[in-house]
């Protein structure tokens, strides 16, 4: 099969930088090798910028396209997750065309890999048209205990249509829980055998008084409830943070991704590491450097920064993630949320508020970290012989993308 040779100022591999190098791409996009340019003969295609890998949005709405620009930015959480509740049902042809339009834009922003969240089937028919590879978790909430058994099968619902569909090229699916102040104690029994060595996802501690609800039953989620007419009652707070009180309801899925994050603490960090500790030594791991490995959920933290922008103007306590060594991968939430369904104008937002991290490792969050939570390092992520990863082109200092394959 012919191929092609591909040279840019630098080569961003998903783990590193190279400069004076050459990649070798079959022309149906599968990767050859990384070879310096005096081994690579004639024929090499010169770019300006950086080649690297597709991008993986691990965290989006598709659904939610027809949103775009309808709710108000920095409305804060509660008045925006009403908005999404009572104001989502839009005319059918007019929501599959978004979500076209969506994924078009995705593609064209050099994304490869969705971890995309549904609440029905309607993103459904694009995805067999087989242009993105998607995780599909399939959402189930219900904050009353009265309706944990309706919600639950409405989620089996979906599952079973994408489990029986014919046309998708993965069997990527799983059911999850959509937070942890929106699913009661009865209905997270019912969906966690679904778990078990799946990817689950979760929106976690994304505004400041998601643990002031779990800590003593405060904070602005009670009038959510109220406005939702959603009778609160039965709720016994837990005196531990949101993320403290649910986490090991996780304990059997393969990899856990936490959404948002953007109020998470050192409390909390240091509740996962001990976890991840207790269930090494259970499993007679002895050296440190496996017990990572050996945990089950692998846990990754996705940043949303420019749906926390949108949304409540806040930053996720990057810093904090980082000095811990936590994985780290990036997602764009929806256009009801965003300006845009793009992983460079994420990093941007990133760049802008955190200037001292290099860029090499915003796109390593970008392309083998969310390929590894997505479970699709098999395939993607970086530019390893055999795998079909996507080829774009990266402007440094624009941080424009184009893309190859």
């Amino acid at each position: 099969m012919k191929h092609r040779k591909l040279k840019a100022d630098k080569i961003f591999d998903g783990f590193t930088f190279f400069q004076d190098h050459v990649l070798i791409v079959r022309e149906d996009g599968v990767i050859e090798d990384i070879v310096p340019k005096e081994s690579a003969g004639e024929g090499v295609e010169t770019y300006e910028g950086i080649i690297s890998p597709g991008f993986i949005n691990c965290h989006c709405h598709l659904e939610l396209s027809h949103m775009k620009g309808h709710i108000l930015e920095k409305t804060g959480l509660v008045d925006f997750v009403f908005k999404v509740v009572t104001e989502r049902h839009h005319k059918k042809e007019e929501i599959l065309n978004a979500i076209a339009e969506a994924e078009a834009e995705m593609i064209k922003n050099g994304i490869v890999a969705v971890g995309d969240i549904c609440n029905n089937a309607l993103t459904l028919p694009q995805k067999t048209e087989g242009r993105l590879q998607y995780y599909n978790f399939i959402e189930a909430s219900g904050w009353h205990p009265s309706v944990s058994q309706e919600r639950f099968e409405r989620a089996k619902e979906i599952y079973n249509l994408y489990a029986n569909s014919t046309k998708l090229q993965t069997l990527n699916f799983s059911i999850v829980p959509h937070a942890p102040y929106s699913v009661s104690a009865n209905l997270w029994q019912k969906i966690k055998p679904y778990f078990e060595n799946k990817v689950v996802s979760i929106h976690n501690q994304e505004t400041s008084f998601e643990d002031d609800f779990f800590l003593d039953g405060t904070g602005d989620f009670r009038r959510m409830y109220q406005l939702m007419n959603i009778d609160n009652a039965h709720h016994a707070p837990t005196k531990k943070s949101s993320l403290q009180s649910y986490f090991d309801e996780l304990s059997v899925a393969s990899s856990a991704i936490l959404v948002h994050n953007t109020f998470t603490r050192q409390e909390d960090v240091d509740f996962i590491k001990r976890r991840q500790l207790s269930s090494a030594n259970k499993q007679g791991v002895i050296a440190e450097q496996r017990q990572t490995q050996k945990f089950k959920p692998k846990t990754f933290f996705c940043l949303c920064v420019n749906a926390n922008q949108y949304i409540e103007g806040a930053l996720p306590p990057i810093e904090l993630l980082r000095n811990n060594n936590c994985t780290i991968v990036l997602g764009t939430d929806s256009l009801a949320s965003n300006w845009s369904l793009s992983i460079v104008d994420e990093i941007k937002t990133l760049r802008k508020h955190f200037p001292h991290i290099a860029l090499s490792e915003f796109l390593q969050w970008a392309t083998i970290n969310g390929a590894r939570a997505l479970q699709m390092d098999d395939r993607l992520g970086s530019f390893e012989k055999k795998k079909r990863p996507g080829v774009n082109i990266l402007n440094e200092e624009r941080l424009s993308v184009q893309t190859i394959f």
